[in-house]
C-alpha cells in the first residue's frame, strides 16, 4: 500500500462562501475523490491551494480561551 500525499491538517470544515475547506483549501468533491486521483491531479490541486486559502474567511468557529479571557478582562475594566 502506498502513501497518498495529502494537504489535510485535520481542520475539516467547509467555508459556505467559497466551498473550500478552512484547513486545506480543497472542495468537498476533491476531498472525496482524493484517494483515487492520479498523483498529477493531486499535485495540480495542491499548487492551487495557497491561493484558495487566501480567499477563505478565517474566523474561529467558537470563542477561544484567549479571546474569552480578553473579553472578560475588558468587561471588568
Amino acid at each position: 500500500m502506498s502513501i497518498v500525499e495529502s494537504p489535510c491538517i485535520l481542520v475539516c470544515a467547509i467555508d459556505i462562501n467559497t466551498g473550500y475547506c478552512f484547513g486545506c483549501g480543497r472542495t468537498r468533491e476533491e476531498i472525496g475523490a482524493w484517494s483515487v486521483m492520479s498523483p498529477e491531479s493531486r499535485r495540480t490541486i495542491m499548487a492551487d491551494l495557497p491561493g484558495r486559502l487566501e480567499t477563505v474567511e478565517r474566523r474561529p468557529r467558537r470563542e477561544t480561551r484567549r479571546s474569552r479571557m480578553a473579553r472578560e478582562k475588558q468587561q471588568e475594566a
